[in-house]
Parts: structure tokens; sequence; C-alpha cells
């Protein structure tokens, strides 16, 4: 299995305004495997078919992610933001499945994770026998 080393960001809803509520996000990093690596087509009504990708990813929890992880809302991987569909509690490590391409609420910092956290997540992803 590969090894996975990136951000998971967490949403709480916050009033802004009277009567206005808008999900503020926390980063927070975690380690972990690459359970399952795929990707699949789907069709849309545009000219260029989406780009989802099924993987699973198995992080080591900590309290915080075991007490919050209905929060999570995308998990960073291969320079992008995936939404986060299913997670699976397997104490002490949670079983994330991500989907399509993340475009809700950010931490203020830009969609691009940066080059040190592709590089080190395509070292961390690296198979063994190199």
């Amino acid at each position: 299995m590969a090894k996975f080393y990136g951000p998971v960001g967490y949403a709480d809803t916050v009033e802004t305004q009277p009567g206005v509520y808008e999900e503020q996000i926390t980063e927070r990093m975690y380690y972990g495997e690459l359970i399952r690596n795929t990707r699949r087509l789907q069709s849309a009504e545009t000219l260029n078919d989406n780009v989802n990708v099924a993987n699973e990813i198995s992080i080591v929890a900590d309290p915080f992610a075991c007490l919050n992880f209905y929060r999570m809302r995308y998990v960073g991987f291969a320079g992008a933001k995936w939404k986060v569909t299913n997670v699976e509690v397997q104490y002490p490590r949670l079983i994330l499945t991500i989907g399509g391409v993340y475009n809700g609420a950010e931490n203020g910092a830009s969609d691009d994770l940066g080059t040190a956290s592709r590089l080190s997540e395509c070292l961390l992803s690296t198979p063994d026998r190199l």
C-alpha cells in the first residue's frame, strides 16, 4: 500500500452576520495509507466528462478526528482537494472514501497545496521496489 500524508478539512458552521451562517474550514494533517486508488468518468450534460476518484484512504485518527469525523469535508490528495463521501470508523483508524473535486469553502489558503506537499505525496506514494 502507498503511504499518505496530507490535509483533511473540517467544517464548522459559524454565524458571520445575524441570520447568515457559513462554513469555516480548519485543516489538520494526517498520516495514513492509500487502500484503493481508482478513477471513473462521469458523463454530464457538458462538453467534457467529470473525473471522479473512488479512492479509499486509511488515516491514523487522533482524538479530534474520532470525535469530529462527521465534519470532514475534503482530503488533499495528488495536488487537489477531494470531497469526503464516506467515513468508516475502525478505531484507531478512519477509512475515508473520496469522490469528486471539492468546490466548497476553504480555509483561506490557495487551491494549490504547494510544491513541497505534492513532492512529499509523490515520495510517500512511490513503490518500494525503486
